[in-house]
């Protein structure tokens, strides 16, 4: 089974030695590095949830076209002109930007749902995978990195804050690290990836045919656990050791710096950091130029998701992104990042001072009753990774 060239993401079914199928679907947007689209997220979640009823299909392989990336982020450009409308609508209600309300919700859903999918889901996240593109990969149950991976949430140079699931998975990485990543936008090689719990396993590039081939010899039973675990035997039969990266590497300096005394003292300290290291100076560079509303919005997301369900912060964050797209810096950070390209945002708040926890409040909130948030049919049965 499959579409055109053309489709946002393609779809193939492969059958397996035993009679069984394992599906293949492949983001295929390699110009502009795989954003992630409201077509594709429509397509996903109808294929996934199809996939999901058919007992003959035994797992599902996700990945990107294309050398570069697998997923760069979600679609900037689409939501940048569904602002600008918006703005000019005139309108100040954050439910109004109609195309925001439903790409954010759509896209919620489906990294949710790709959380408690209950057949094995294999993740090849080579090349880039950042913003949108860890929603996707950040459930699946077997998330591969290869050599060339490099994994960001880099949010706070766009007005925006880790989203899809973000403030949910950062909140898991050891230490303080995660609260440092989300400040800072810092890159993750393949080891880092897997320390921080954003990635399983790594495997050379060069495997990848070698696994997917391997998938279609394996001996599927058709049922979802077992079969998971015998994944993860395959997987573990082609995985290579990758050389700790910076993020292990300053470990102990980065919990010192990020211990959590308030956000305008870990800032102030991060700020201060004089290091001849370059993966630190460029995460110190990108939290001084980012936004300081996002690295607020960043800040109070995680505290608000501390002990919270993987739903409830899907729809913390869905609130938060509308309000963002309605009057936040969003709009500014995409047209200084791909409109303009003059990279000199002009952001709302030159300082934390100015961005305060008081202002931070407001973007939690609701516009609706108690009980009708779009996504309050979430996460009914929650029972994701830990």
């Amino acid at each position: 089974m499959s579409q055109d060239d053309q489709s946002p993401v393609l779809f193939e079914e492969r059958s397996c030695a035993n009679g069984m199928r394992v599906g293949f679907a492949t983001l295929n947007a390699p110009r502009t590095l795989n954003g992630f689209s409201l077509a594709m997220a429509h397509l996903l979640s109808e294929r996934l949830a199809a996939w999901q009823a058919d007992a003959g299909i035994a797992a599902v392989v996700l990945q990107g076209a294309g050398e570069k990336a697998f997923c760069a982020g979600g679609d900037l450009h689409g939501l940048y002109q569904s602002i600008l409308v918006h703005h000019a609508s005139g309108s100040t209600a954050i439910v109004d930007n109609a195309f925001a309300a439903e790409f954010f919700e759509v896209e919620y859903r489906l990294d949710h749902a790709i959380h408690h999918y209950p057949k094995p889901l294999l993740c090849w996240g080579h090349g880039i995978v950042m913003g949108g593109g860890l929603g996707l990969m950040g459930g699946a149950s077997h998330r591969v990195v290869s050599e060339r991976s490099k994994l960001a949430f880099p949010e706070i140079s766009v007005g925006l804050f880790p989203d899809v699931g973000g403030s949910w998975l950062l909140g898991r990485v050891p230490g303080n690290a995660g609260l440092f990543l989300g400040l800072t936008g810092a890159l993750l090689g393949p080891a880092d990836a897997i320390h921080a719990g954003l990635a399983d396993v790594h495997i050379l590039e060069a495997q990848r045919a070698a696994v997917l081939e391997a998938l279609l010899q394996h001996a599927w039973s058709g049922d979802g656990q077992a079969d998971k675990a015998g994944l993860d035997v395959l997987l573990q039969g082609f995985a290579r050791e990758a050389p700790a990266g910076p993020l292990q590497q300053h470990a102990g300096l980065i919990d010192q710096l990020c211990h959590d005394d308030g956000l305008e003292a870990i800032v102030a300290r991060l700020l201060a950091v004089d290091s001849e290291d370059v993966w630190l100076q460029a995460a110190v560079k990108t939290l001084r130029h980012g936004a300081p509303g996002s690295a607020r919005l960043a800040y109070a997301l995680r505290q608000q998701a501390q002990g919270a369900s993987l739903a409830d912060v899907f729809r913390m964050e869905y609130l938060a992104a509308l309000h963002g797209c309605a009057h936040g810096d969003f709009a500014e950070g995409i047209r200084a990042l791909l409109i303009d390209k003059d990279r000199n945002p002009r952001w709302q708040h030159a300082s934390l001072a100015q961005a305060d926890q008081a202002w931070a409040q407001t973007y939690f909130t609701a516009p609706w009753p108690a009980g009708q948030h779009p996504l309050a049919d979430l996460g009914h049965h929650d029972n994701a990774r830990n």
